[in-house]
Formats: C-alpha cells, sequence, structure tokens
C-alpha cells in the first residue's frame, strides 16, 4: 500500500507519520505507533482491553513463526466492515491509538 493511501485510510486521527521497518511500514500519529503495514495488510494495535473487541468483530490477531512456534504480536487485522465505511474505519483508528498510548513506555 503507497504512503497516500495509508494516510488517507487515517485522516480521520489527523497527519500521520510513516517509516520502513522490518520489510513493512510503522504507522504513527504523535510519535506513537498504532499500527503496521505488513504484507500490504494494515494492522491495528491492540492491548488486553481493546483484543475482546477485535475478537469479537471477527478480526485476526497477526502471528509470525518464531522457532516453529507461532508468536502472536498485538496487532489486529482491521474489521471488514470498516474497510468500507469511514465512520466505522474512524471508530477503530481511535481504538487503535488508545491502545497504543495505553501500552507505551
Amino acid at each position: 500500500m503507497d504512503n497516500a493511501a495509508i494516510e488517507e485510510m487515517f485522516e480521520t486521527l489527523g497527519p500521520v507519520t510513516i517509516r520502513r521497518m522490518f520489510g513493512g511500514k510503522g504507522i504513527y500519529f504523535e510519535g506513537v505507533i498504532f499500527a503496521l503495514e505488513v504484507d500490504a495488510e494494515i494492522l491495528l494495535k491492540g492491548d488486553a482491553e481493546s483484543a475482546p473487541e477485535y475478537e469479537q468483530a471477527g478480526c485476526r490477531q497477526w502471528s509470525y513463526d518464531g522457532k516453529g512456534k507461532p508468536v502472536k504480536m498485538p496487532y489486529w487485522s482491521i474489521p471488514d466492515p470498516a474497510l468500507d465505511d469511514p465512520d466505522e474505519m474512524a471508530r477503530w483508528v481511535r481504538i487503535a491509538y488508545a491502545a497504543a498510548l495505553r501500552t507505551r513506555k
């Protein structure tokens, strides 16, 4: 996904910064990473508080193969309805940013 499309996807939050990382992209707002682009898919930050919302919406948690065992990461797929509804996308963007703020160290 090109940077202009990513910026448009998150415009309801405000101007985002996009940085290349690990073969994908990190998506930041006000210096806080809250989303990733991995293999042309956007993934939203989650935490213990927001994970049940992602699960209920049918989202998939991102994991990778760590020496034969899946390693779950705190990022989730975007719910399908949000891809076609800007208001729904805005809601999930706010959920991801709130999770990022809560887990910020």
